[in-house]
């Protein structure tokens, strides 16, 4: 079984850098790459789906449907190679997006449930 860096970087009880499975790095993958905003990174102008800016706009149900194009955009670019996306679900309520994602890690078949929530 290979292990992985967890991200976030952080220390295990033992004082080491704490480890991962694939499914935890394939998980972490996919929060920076939803997190970071498209411009952020100098080498990949391209990359991220910018969900963090999101705090700062408007809460609507159009302010949804559009990050579900967004976050599906970006994973099918960016990660696309490494998870199906089985299902990809976003609404708005009471001033909280939610995002939830189910996608199947390829490389071990295994079904992962992600779900990012951030208050406008």
């Amino acid at each position: 079984m290979s292990t992985y860096v967890a991200s976030p970087l952080a220390a295990d009880g033992r004082g080491r850098t704490a480890e991962t499975d694939l499914g935890g790095h394939v998980e972490g993958m996919l929060q920076r790459l939803l997190m970071t905003s498209p411009g952020e990174r100098v080498m990949r102008p391209g990359f991220g789906a910018g969900l963090a800016e999101l705090v700062f706009a408007p809460g609507s149900d159009e302010l949804a449907s559009a990050t579900r194009f967004v976050v599906q955009g970006a994973i099918q670019q960016w990660l696309g190679d490494r998870i199906a996306i089985e299902s990809l679900h976003t609404a708005f309520e009471d001033s909280r997006l939610t995002v939830t994602l189910v996608y199947t890690v390829l490389a071990t078949d295994e079904r992962r449930t992600l779900i990012l929530e951030r208050a406008t």
